[in-house]
């Protein structure tokens, strides 16, 4: 298993640096574009060049093959292909020259971020997630809204299979085809980061076969091979009760003690989210009611 994730490793790697090399023109690092190239970016030697290492050494790098490279070299090949600086983070991570995470088991969510939670659910849908995605815990605002999640089996829990897989989810979304397409790569580009710190392990593995198996949109979008740790961009939803609702995703709190993370859905500025979600929250019924009820019963304050 082990063989298996560094070889896997070595895949993402190779496929990263040529998927780097090939979006980078050769006027952006003050070389001729040329009339010959097969090739709107860099070529191998070029980068090579770039990056003051043998073209030889570089070419085995993009085949998966050679000795690991040393944080010196990786340093000149981020300089060459002008990574950002989660580029840069990303691409140490793949060569094994930065820690990487160790999966824990996320059995129990952590009471801090469940307590956080709770006390904004009379304003704010709420979610704890692990790192892969799948939803752990939702307050009563966020059940009300999208049903309960947590805790359902195999990956309809997870947030990205909700997204790409699940219909009825999407139907919800009201954002234009192009911010959905926004949207999407900014779920791809964070898994690609997630998978990479767990080491490309069992989980990791089978949560990225799964999706590319089951949608055509995250296959092309993973083998795009980009990256990020930016929160997904704004989203709107419709809901039948209250109408269209205008949520910026907020990540809220990291778990000190696992790689769970609480997210809250804020109601956007300068629309009408707030007050809807304020008579949601008043629905008989619902589950935020029950939870006012009980907390009135109890004499405690949410």
């Amino acid at each position: 298993m082990r063989e298996n994730s560094e070889s896997t490793t070595r895949e993402a790697l190779a496929d990263f640096l040529r998927r780097r090399r090939d979006a980078l023109s050769p006027t952006a690092v003050g070389l001729e574009a040329g009339q010959r190239r097969r090739t709107p970016g860099l070529r191998r030697d070029e980068v090579a060049r770039l990056a003051n290492i043998s073209t030889t050494y570089y070419e085995r790098l993009e085949q998966g093959r050679g000795p690991q490279p040393s944080t010196a070299i990786l340093a000149g090949l981020a300089r060459a292909l002008r990574l950002d600086a989660d580029e840069r983070a990303y691409l140490f991570l793949l060569a094994g020259r930065a820690e990487r995470a160790v999966a824990q088991p996320d059995d129990a969510v952590d009471p801090e971020l469940l307590s956080v939670m709770h006390a904004v659910t009379a304003t704010s849908p709420a979610f704890v997630v692990d790192d892969l995605a799948t939803v752990v815990a939702q307050n009563a605002l966020h059940t009300t809204l999208f049903g309960r999640v947590a805790g359902l089996p195999g990956w309809e829990g997870n947030m990205l299979w909700c997204w790409f897989c699940s219909g009825r989810w999407r139907r919800t979304v009201l954002n234009s085809a192009e911010q959905q397409e926004a949207i999407s790569r900014n779920y791809v580009a964070y898994l690609r980061v997630i998978v990479a710190e767990r080491g490309y392990d069992a989980a990791a593995a089978a949560l990225v076969a799964d999706l590319r198996t089951a949608s055509a949109e995250f296959s092309r979008m993973w083998d795009n091979h980009q990256i990020s740790r930016e929160p997904s961009p704004i989203v709107s939803v419709l809901d039948e009760r209250v109408g269209r609702l205008d949520f910026d995703y907020a990540p809220m709190m990291m778990s000190s003690r696992s790689r769970q993370r609480l997210f809250l859905l804020q109601a956007l500025p300068g629309t009408p989210t707030q007050q809807r979600l304020t008579r949601l929250s008043n629905v008989p019924g619902d589950p935020v009611s029950t939870y006012r009820s009980c907390v009135a019963e109890s004499g405690d304050r949410p």
